[in-house]
């Protein structure tokens, strides 16, 4: 079985090893577009095998959370592109994630302040990281959302197809579509939500029409061997509740996209975020319908890790909140050292701390 430390040949990506940092929020980019910091941040880290970045949102409309870098505007590609630049000097490699937040927004981040969007007329009952009335960025309600007509759905996926056509020309060697904790494209897979009459709503071909012509117009546009994505069966975060045919759902989506010649399918096991877990044994059930090149982020260490790799659970593994801490975290893995637990309270607070102060062995 392969080592955690083996280089892996992702299509035309060589990594140079099995480890992948996952994509974290850390709503920094106090203008919408990389900084100096967003490059430390990113080109410390290059010694994973693959960086997928933070979630990039394809739009003003798909924001949710103030000071997260976008994709759509010319500062940010050209941000972007520092970062990428740093990252391929450190010989590490880097996908953008891809975002559309849908209804878990708030109308201050909305251009014109207009409604967020989503599959249907129901607010999430979630925090969105967004202004007050006094323009003070915190925690605020969901604003209520209206359902994007039949067109529009359209019109989303090709801000997805630009999104990732500039994210090429900022220089990443792929994109990971973001279908994961309850955004936009679970907000119309989710049975429980979605009660649409068109075609993007009620059976599950339709609910998962939406994710699937995005996966295509995206693939269609820089390469399939370019293009992933990230989904969390049976995930509750952002309002998401159970629904019948749930599990047939996701295994519906494993099959259709083990259809598709895509870079990889990307799963996230919600109980890293306080959320419940993905069932025991889904994970086993989801590959084999799929059958193809499968990533897997659920709390993973050293040793979990290469546990799951022995398994066959998983060709590739995620790590996210040790990479914050520990930003030579395969170096540590390789030579024993210690691992540095990372600080909540810093996850999304701005500014260096908790950011890119973090030490290197022998800082």
């Amino acid at each position: 079985m392969p080592s955690i430390f083996d280089s892996y040949r992702l299509g035309p990506v060589e990594m140079k090893n099995h480890i992948i940092m996952a994509p974290m929020t850390r709503s920094r980019a106090m203008t919408l577009a990389p900084d100096d910091d967003t490059v430390t941040y990113y080109r410390q880290r290059a010694g994973a095998g693959l960086i997928i970045t933070e979630g990039t949102p394809v739009s003003e409309q798909a924001r949710g959370y103030a000071y997260t870098p976008g994709i759509y505007a010319p500062d940010q590609i050209a941000g972007w592109r520092r970062v990428t630049d740093a990252v391929h000097a450190e010989g590490g490699k880097i996908f953008s994630q891809l975002w559309h937040v849908g209804r878990q927004s708030h109308v201050s981040l909305q251009p014109g302040r207009g409604s967020p969007v989503s599959s249907v007329a129901v607010v999430a009952n979630i925090d969105a990281w967004a202004y007050d009335d006094n323009g003070v960025a915190g925690t605020v309600p969901s604003s209520l959302p209206r359902a994007l007509s039949t067109d529009e759905v359209a019109g989303v996926t090709r801000t997805f197809v630009k999104a990732a056509r500039n994210a090429m020309d900022a220089g990443f060697d792929g994109v990971e579509i973001h279908g994961a904790n309850g955004y936009l494209f679970e907000q119309f897979i989710n049975g429980g939500l979605n009660q649409r009459t068109d075609r993007f709503g009620g059976s599950i071909e339709n609910r998962l029409r939406f994710a699937l012509e995005t996966v295509d117009a995206v693939a269609n546009a820089i390469g399939a061997a370019r293009t992933g994505i990230r989904v969390s069966p049976f995930g509750s975060y952002g309002d998401m509740h159970r629904f019948e045919g749930e599990g047939e759902t996701w295994l519906a989506m494993a099959r259709a996209l083990g259809q598709r010649s895509i870079a990889y399918v990307h799963i996230s096991d919600q109980s890293t975020l306080g959320q419940p877990g993905i069932p025991d044994g889904f994970v086993d059930l989801f590959r084999k319908a799929y059958g193809k090149r499968l990533l897997l982020a659920a709390g993973f260490n050293q040793a979990t890790a290469q546990t799951a790799l022995d398994a066959g659970r998983a060709d590739l593994i995620a790590i996210g909140r040790l990479f914050i801490s520990n930003p030579d975290l395969i170096e540590r893995f390789r030579s024993g050292a210690p691992i540095i637990p990372p600080d909540p309270a810093t996850f999304y607070t701005g500014g260096r701390r908790g950011y890119i102060d973090y030490p290197a062995l022998g800082a």
